[in-house]
């Protein structure tokens, strides 16, 4: 069934309204199954949760959406250090495709990384991601770093909520333009803005 997947990369502005309303069902299914919650910002025709990428890699097969990525570049500070990355996040698979898996998107996404000269790709995901993660960084492609607190706003400001949410997820960097050896050691990644 891989074989049948094709892959394209959308600046956010080509994407009709008919390709935001696929994508939020995409994300609805793919994301419903691991809590109500996480379903819960894919409403109408919005294809985002947080921040909005700029940049997407969408895999269709015969089905439809079958696997999704997105970009957002962004200068994130790391333990006060301002460092320009291109921010990976929006991921998805298709429940009956998961064999297809985060490298292929990536490996999609790694030429436009090149162009867009950006030192590191970075990325953060849930723990219980650990061993899918973990199984691609073995090809040293990424590494996965844990221990480290990622401040992030809220989408949007509440009264009821502090602007602001503090997480230790894994940590993911992908070295584009310099070599993993020059991300800053970090305690405290600042997104200064919400998750994409």
């Amino acid at each position: 069934m891989r074989a049948d997947v094709r892959w394209k990369l959308c600046w956010e502005n080509e994407l009709q309204l008919s390709d935001h309303v696929e994508l939020t069902d995409f994300f609805r299914k793919t994301y419903g199954p691991t809590g109500a919650f996480n379903a819960k910002p894919f409403e109408g025709s919005q294809s985002w949760a947080g921040a909005r990428p700029e940049l997407r890699a969408i895999a269709y097969d015969s089905s439809g959406v079958a696997a999704h990525m997105g970009l957002l570049r962004r200068f994130i500070k790391v333990d006060g250090v301002d460092l320009l990355v291109a921010e990976l996040g929006l991921y998805g698979v298709r429940p009956d495709l998961e064999g297809l898996g985060i490298a292929h998107s990536i490996h999609v996404m790694l030429p436009t990384l090149q162009e867009f000269q950006v030192p590191f790709a970075f990325g953060t995901v849930r723990p219980q991601m650990r061993k899918h993660v973990e199984r691609f960084g073995r090809h040293g492609l990424v590494t996965v770093m844990s221990g480290i607190t990622v401040r992030s706003t809220l989408p949007h400001a509440r009264t009821d909520l502090p602007p602001t949410r503090v997480e230790d997820p894994l940590v993911i960097v992908l070295p584009v333009g310099r070599p993993i050896s020059d991300w800053p050691a970090a305690r405290l990644i600042d997104r200064n803005g919400p998750e994409l």
